[in-house]
């Protein structure tokens, strides 16, 4: 993934702050990594090559009720997704990353909004598709104004861990894992 071509590029945000069945929020994004990946490629006749995954990064929640817990989070790439970029094809990838949240114990009816999860999946953008529909707006419309999304995102866009400051090396470190 030496350029990255925007194009044909599609990214995933990946957080939890719950436990689910598959233990707590850092087991739940490894359980998850390599079914969405798999789930990615082949929706999106994409090759292994062209997936990354960033490091897993800790984060306070921000928004939503007081007290929660901190989330892990982690963003998935595809540099070059095949399939044409399409509203129908987005919401059939939506329905897909939703049944994955299901299975990881989420239920959307009951949740308070910005509230604790035991896994959420965003789709952040798809290439340069514009969409604005009930389910589903893309680009993410708050991308902008989430570290804990633009972190990660810069991290596999630039295909390398996220500089550290050289002055706080520790505390930079620390702060990486879930």
């Amino acid at each position: 993934m030496a350029l990255f071509p925007l194009e044909t590029a599609l990214a995933v945000g990946l957080g939890a702050n719950l436990s689910s069945c598959h233990g707590p929020p850092e087991s739940t994004l490894r359980w998850v990594v390599p079914r969405l990946s798999d789930l990615l490629l082949d929706w999106g006749d994409a090759e292994a090559g062209d997936l990354r995954c960033s490091s897993f990064l800790k984060t306070q929640p921000l928004g939503g009720p007081p007290g929660q817990d901190a989330y892990c989070n982690a963003v998935l790439l595809i540099s070059h997704v095949q399939r044409p970029p399409s509203e129908m094809a987005a919401l059939e990838l939506l329905e897909h990353m939703q049944h994955l949240e299901r299975s990881c114990g989420r239920d959307r009816q009951r949740e308070q909004r910005w509230g604790p999860r035991t896994l959420d999946l965003d789709l952040l953008f798809w290439g340069e598709l514009r969409l604005e529909h009930p389910r589903l707006m893309l680009p993410h419309p708050r991308l902008h104004l989430r570290g804990f999304v633009l972190e990660p995102l810069l991290e596999v866009m630039q295909g390398s861990a996220a500089p550290r400051s050289p002055d706080q090396p520790e505390t930079a470190a620390r702060d990486r894992g879930c």
